[in-house]
């Protein structure tokens, strides 16, 4: 068993939003999944990006917005709403509202994202 207290949950940064590892290889033995909850400031985008060798599902729980696709298609995406993104597609996210929106991101296999931000608190 791994119970994760609160305070070994870091919180990835970029301008505009921020990533609070709730499950990722720093954390966790997992094998299988990183689980992640994402903030959006309003107005605040997650650039289009892919992950070539995993899949990955957000669960929208709070806000509007448009997921970014391929070809710059664009898709209603609101609170309530489930998304999974098959290895290699083409995702990301735009807040279009003044509030803010918070999203779960279920990825497998695991990926440590650390990567793809500016900076990192607790």
């Amino acid at each position: 068993m791994e119970f994760i207290k609160r305070e070994s949950i870091k919180i990835l940064v970029n301008p505009g939003f921020e990533s609070h590892q709730l499950l990722f290889p720093d954390n966790s033995a997992s094998e299988r999944v990183t689980i992640t909850r994402v903030r959006l400031e309003p107005n605040a985008r997650n650039r289009r990006h892919q992950h070539k060798a995993s899949e990955q599902i957000w669960v929208a729980l709070s806000g509007k917005g448009e997921l970014l696709l391929a070809d710059d298609r664009t898709l209603p995406f609101e609170a309530g709403d489930v998304v999974r993104f098959a290895e290699g597609d083409v995702h990301g996210l735009w807040n279009t509202t003044e509030d803010v929106f918070e999203y779960i991101s279920v990825t497998a296999p695991p990926i440590n994202f650390r990567f793809a931000y500016q900076g990192e608190r607790y």
